[in-house]
């Protein structure tokens, strides 16, 4: 009976299966956290329209023209601070993913080292149990005709 494959770096591949797990988790946290704040741009910009729009539609007087003026402002110092904060959030988000492909590459090359050495186990093992079927084969066959 064929002795059950074994691998000896076990430990360390469940280890990088964490670790990837925890790069996952990362990464997709990171990716809300962009999302989110690309919407939160989004609305601010359909904000400032929809401002932009309000102003040609009504006459005004001039207190109403200074409050409209400073809201402008605001909303555009607003998307302006939203903007630099979803260009940060971007370039977490891309730091995440490049870990977890450093994570998932790391995982898979000892995946495939696994894979590799079972493969040559077995076929040690099949080599192993062939040689003694030919070993019993040929010691039957010598003790009948002798």
């Amino acid at each position: 009976m064929p002795r059950p494959f074994r691998f000896s770096l076990q430990k360390v591949l469940e280890y990088r299966e964490q670790l990837e797990e925890r790069a996952k988790l990362d990464f997709s946290r990171a990716l809300r956290a962009h999302d989110a704040q690309a919407d939160r741009v989004q609305r601010l910009r359909e904000a400032m329209a929809r401002h932009e729009a309000r102003w040609f539609a009504e006459p005004m007087s001039a207190a109403d023209i200074w409050l409209w003026r400073m809201y402008r402002q605001r909303l555009n110092e607003d998307i302006k601070e939203a903007e630099a904060e979803l260009a940060r959030l971007r370039r977490v988000m891309d730091e995440r993913r490049r870990e977890l492909v450093e994570k998932s590459k790391d995982r898979k090359v000892l995946e495939r080292l696994k894979s590799n050495q079972a493969m040559d186990h077995y076929r040690q093992e099949n080599l192993k149990e062939q040689r003694e079927f030919d070993d019993m084969a040929t010691l039957r066959y010598q003790h009948r005709h002798f």
